[in-house]
């Protein structure tokens, strides 16, 4: 990769990072769905915010790496998993109908996802197409911005 480049590839692998979020009220739908898909869900790495993580586990016996609550700073560790590279996709089902208190923190953990090219389901009709793509059995690759090169030229203007 070099500095002069444009875009970025990041690699996929075979077995995927898969971050799970759900908000209070799509608790329930996302553990549902996580039970329902166990089978292929155990070939991969799961990661999930606070209590959606330990509940998914509990009634699904997978393991799911957990971190803080959303609230608690559990958005922004996704991010940072995100921006690190070790987290492949997100199923984050967020509820639209509620005002969340810590809205800006998710706005943040969306808007890190979509500028690192990150598959994202908002909802289980497209968490079912992503689990079910052809693309969770094979390698993909996805490119992003190379914000190393914006910065540098953004630099050299400011000169």
């Amino acid at each position: 990769m070099m500095l002069m480049d444009n875009y970025l590839t990041l690699e996929i692998n075979k077995t995927k990072h898969i971050a799970l979020v759900a908000h209070d009220g799509k608790k329930k739908e996302l553990v549902d769905w996580c039970e329902k898909n166990q089978d292929i869900l155990k070939g991969h790495f799961l990661c999930g915010t606070g209590t959606t993580a330990r509940l998914i586990s509990e009634r699904t016996g997978l393991p799911v790496k957990g971190y803080s609550s959303g609230p608690l700073g559990g958005d922004q560790q996704i991010g940072a998993k995100i921006v690190e590279g070790q987290v492949d996709f997100m199923i984050f089902l967020w509820d639209p109908l509620e005002a969340q208190p810590h809205d800006p923190d998710v706005k943040a953990l969306l808007r890190i996802a979509v500028v690192y090219d990150l598959p994202i389901a908002n909802n289980l009709a497209t968490a079912d197409f992503m689990l079910h793509s052809k693309y969770m059995d094979e390698v993909y690759h996805r490119k992003i911005e190379n914000f190393d090169k914006l910065v540098s030229e953004r630099a050299e203007q400011m000169k």
